[in-house]
């Protein structure tokens, strides 16, 4: 029982990880070629999420949802890159953190007013309900493995996208020598845009995998945005590579701290102390975590420039 109760921890926390990597991979992105920081990633996180909640109510279908997402979260990413965040990419990371703060209180605001504050529901499809068993556990739920196996394949694709393609060639060059690339005729302002709303549809398609297991609401992405930051850190700004062994770092070490501590800790306190101080103990750990890798290596695990 406790062996099977284990293994469906660490694949909740496999599960978890790849979520951070949807979110911190798009973040990575943005910051490796742009040289940006965009906290207003978490609300195109929230926009993919409404976007198929709100597409999949009125169609009835979730992969219609799905599909609105990437296209509405990806969109949203373009007219902000176009309409604000063009006008930071010269300006110093706290004019781009101000103004991208002031981003997310637009973005809430303003899905506050068009969907109110009460949360919407977004129900898991019919073909991935229910659940299978697995070697070691009797049932696990079959939209969470589809989860992870979403994260596997996003994860391939984008290691195709940037090492096999003309795109991801000039990504890897924006990272190195923005000028230069541009020097050679490449149009900058274009590939910044295609980069951004890349990375944006990513948290949408983030957010709406998310939504069919907790509420869809004013605020949601903000808790996420920070753990996809931690995520990049610990594994290495701009690195894709560094983005996914960080997710499944943080993933990992969250879920089954969160499941351990308290009966590890259970063996020397009391109980109700140890699941109080467990508890505290857990929510620290991945922090714990991001400053021991940078006491080691202050760059990341992975940097994209090494």
């Amino acid at each position: 029982m406790i062996l099977s109760l284990a293994l469906e921890q660490l694949l909740n926390g496999l599960q978890l990880g790849v979520m951070l990597f949807l979110m911190a991979a798009g973040l990575t992105l943005i910051f490796g070629v742009m040289g940006l920081i965009n906290l207003a990633h978490g609300s195109l996180y929230m926009v993919g999420a409404f976007a198929c909640a709100v597409v999949a109510a009125a169609t009835g279908s979730f992969w219609i949802g799905l599909a609105a997402s990437l296209v509405c979260a990806a969109a949203a990413g373009a007219i902000v890159e176009f309409l604000v965040i063009r006008r930071l990419y010269d300006r110093d990371h706290l004019d781009q953190v101000l103004a991208t703060f002031a981003l997310i209180l637009i973005f809430s605001e303003g899905a506050r007013w068009v969907f109110g504050s009460f949360p919407l529901y977004l129900d898991i499809p019919p073909l991935l309900s229910g659940a299978v068993p697995l070697p070691g556990i009797e049932a696990y739920p079959l939209y969470r493995l589809a989860i992870i196996g979403v994260g596997a394949l996003v994860a391939f694709g984008l290691y195709l996208l940037i090492s096999k393609t003309r795109l991801g060639m000039r990504i890897r060059a924006g990272e190195s020598d923005r000028e230069m690339i541009a020097a050679l005729g490449v149009d900058i302002r274009t590939l910044y845009t295609v980069v951004f709303a890349l990375g944006s549809a990513l948290a949408g398609l983030a957010g709406a995998l998310v939504g069919a297991l907790q509420s869809v609401q004013v605020g949601m992405g903000e808790p996420v945005l920070i753990l996809a930051f931690v995520v990049i850190v610990i594994g290495g700004i701009g690195s894709i590579k560094g983005a996914l062994v960080g997710a499944l770092i943080v993933g990992l070490t969250d879920t089954l701290g969160r499941f351990l501590l308290p009966s590890l800790l259970g063996l020397i306190l009391p109980a109700s102390t140890a699941g109080a101080v467990g508890a505290s103990l857990a929510a620290m750990l991945i922090y714990i975590v991001m400053a021991l890798v940078l006491a080691f290596r202050p760059r990341g695990l992975f940097p994209a420039n090494a």
